[in-house]
Formats: structure tokens, sequence, C-alpha cells
């Protein structure tokens, strides 16, 4: 009889949201992991940045880290570059931490890779769209990622953020982009405004708010989206 070979699961590095950490995210996406056991591998990481937790930055939209987690909150950049915290709403023309948060994506690749694809949610889908568009540009031959999955994720207001937005051409890389249609922290149209920077995204919606949702409803959507790289 022959034997039949299963595929590798798919390797993904996942990238949380602001005020988490790679713990709180492995927490929030349980349901996720147990949805898509049999294709995939997820991997966490915490951002290098510690949020502050003094006035908005303790009780702000998100509050995301529970208080069984012993690690700190953490952010990928701060909007307001004096008070080390960060609203997805804020124009601002500097940002402060990106630059480091970009050079701990590239340690984790290094060192818990390879990867075969990264998802990101909230200001963690906003980083996946700037890492989506260093490689595109070949700026970091670290960064091979085949697919991107964007949670909840949205395009920086920061002026200086504006040039990872500007290629001649759509981003080529295969994505999946998926939005609440009652999110409060991040409207739904914030996160369309992701879509015309990726050639085809393909979009998964749900009623609900903010989190990565994992119901068997959704079941299919990912699947599919994760059987072309397999």
């Amino acid at each position: 009889m022959a034997t039949v070979t299963r595929a590798a699961p798919l390797r993904i590095l996942c990238i949380h949201g602001y005020r988490q950490n790679s713990g709180s995210f492995r927490e929030k996406t349980g349901a996720l992991r147990k949805l898509l056991k049999k294709y995939v591998e997820l991997v966490y990481m915490s951002a290098p940045h510690r949020v502050p937790q003094t006035g908005d930055a303790a009780q702000g939209k998100e509050n995301e880290v529970g208080p069984g987690s012993d690690e700190a909150p953490r952010g990928w950049w701060f909007s307001d570059t004096q008070a080390r915290s960060f609203d997805a709403g804020q124009q601002c023309q500097a940002s402060l931490g990106l630059e480091e948060s970009v050079e701990a994506v590239r340690t984790a690749v290094k060192d818990l890779g390879p990867f075969d694809g990264v998802l990101g949610f909230s200001q963690g889908a906003a980083l996946v769209a700037v890492l989506c568009s260093i490689q595109e540009q070949n700026l970091e031959p670290q960064f091979q990622f085949r697919f991107a999955i964007l949670v909840a994720g949205f395009r920086s207001a920061c002026s200086e953020h504006q040039r990872f937005y500007g290629g001649p051409a759509s981003l080529a890389i295969p994505s999946l982009h998926i939005f609440g249609q009652e999110d409060q922290v991040i409207p739904d149209r914030m996160s369309r405004e992701l879509l015309p920077l990726f050639q085809e995204p393909l979009v998964l919606t749900h009623p609900g708010g903010h989190f990565v949702p994992a119901a068997s409803a959704h079941r299919q959507t990912y699947q599919e989206f994760l059987k072309r790289f397999q």
C-alpha cells in the first residue's frame, strides 16, 4: 500500500499588535492554531520597544496584555515620540522605533527561520505591509516571505513611512487581508486602504471586532489561501 506523505506545515512568523507581546498574542491566537494545526506552524516574536504603563498607554483602546502575562506590553513604533505612545490615526512627521523593529524581524528570521509567510495583527499588520515593501524593493535579503496575512491592518499615518507605499507598482507578494465589520479600534475602512498596495489581494471579512477570527466558517478561506504555498 502506498504511503501518503503529508506536506510539511508552513512556517509563519507572527507579529503581534500594539501593547501585546509574543506570549499574549500566542494566547489570543490559540483558536487559529487549532483551526490550522494541520497546515501551519505559528512562530511568535516580541517587538523591541516596551510601552510605558502610564496615562493613555496603560488605559488605551487595545490594552491587550492580560494580568497573567510575564512580559511587558510592547510596540513596533511610537507615533508620539515624546510620550512614547501610539495611535493609528495620529498624523506625525517622524516616528520612533521602526528601524529597530525591522532589525528585530531580521534577527528573528535569521535565528528562528526560515519562514514561508508572515502574519501581522493591528500595528503588527501595518508593520507587515512595510516588511513586504522592503522585501519587494530588495532592501533586505533576509526577507524571503512567500505570502502575507494582515489582520486589522492599516497604512501608517506617519509622513516618513509614506516611502513604503509609493512604489511604481503594487506589491506582488500574495496577501490575505482580514478585518472585522464592527472593529472599533481599526475600522474596516482603514484596513481597506491597504488593499490597493497589493496585487490581487484576497479579502476575508467577519462581523466581529478587533481580533483574529478563527471560527469554522473561516477555515475554507484560510485553507484555500495557504494551500497555494504547500
